[in-house]
């Protein structure tokens, strides 16, 4: 049998849609792109997964999320602040568990321990050694206020020296009160401005 130049589609009673490949209708779709207010200020557009937001609170979110504390501790509060970074603790959920050796390294001061007066030049000059902006918490209530230590030859509290960001209150503090007063510092950098003049210092106590 022959094969005939007649379109089956063109017969008398064909449905003239017959073999053709047609696309369903898809249902309509959400837009994606309209923005949505998120935490802070910043703007999520959905599905794209593109957020919108201030560079301020980019660094500053950057910044409260990988403080780096400087290894440095002067009496027995430094031990909860070796507990707090280690294992049962875990300060590493908060991105700050990185403790460096050097002052220029590092953007935290954790006075842990009372402060002697003949220790007292020394931390000043760890502090001045330490890059813009850094930060200081004052872990214990030795070092926020002496403690019992009521002396002459201790600082009645550590403020007197550098100005502190933080205080957590203890003695000895545990590490979760420490760790308490990282989250605190933590939104205290969010919340401050990250360009341009310089913020005031104001201290947080945390446990409060």
């Amino acid at each position: 049998m022959g094969l005939t130049g007649t379109d089956p589609r063109k017969a008398p009673g064909a449905n003239p849609d017959a073999g053709r490949m047609t696309l369903a209708a898809s249902p309509e779709q959400p837009d994606s792109l309209r923005p949505v207010p998120v935490r802070d200020g910043g703007q999520f557009s959905g599905d794209s997964g593109v957020v919108v937001t201030s560079l301020n609170r980019a660094v500053g979110w950057a910044r409260a999320n990988s403080i780096w504390p400087m290894l440095f501790g002067l009496a027995c509060c430094a031990i909860e602040m070796m507990a707090m970074s280690a294992v049962k603790f875990d300060l590493a959920r908060f991105g700050a568990e990185v403790f460096r050796a050097s002052p220029r390294q590092s953007d935290l001061m954790i006075v842990a321990g009372r402060l002697s007066k003949k220790m007292a030049p020394v931390l000043r000059q760890l502090y001045d050694q330490m890059p813009e902006p850094k930060w200081v918490l004052s872990m214990g209530a030795c070092a926020s206020c002496s403690g019992v230590y009521n002396n002459y030859a201790l600082v009645q509290g550590v403020d007197r020296i550098v100005p502190v960001d933080v205080y957590v209150p203890g003695c000895p503090p545990r590490p979760e009160s420490v760790i308490d007063g990282i989250i605190k510092l933590q939104a205290k950098i969010e919340g401050e401005r990250q360009f341009g003049k310089t913020n005031e210092r104001t201290a947080v106590f945390s446990g409060v």
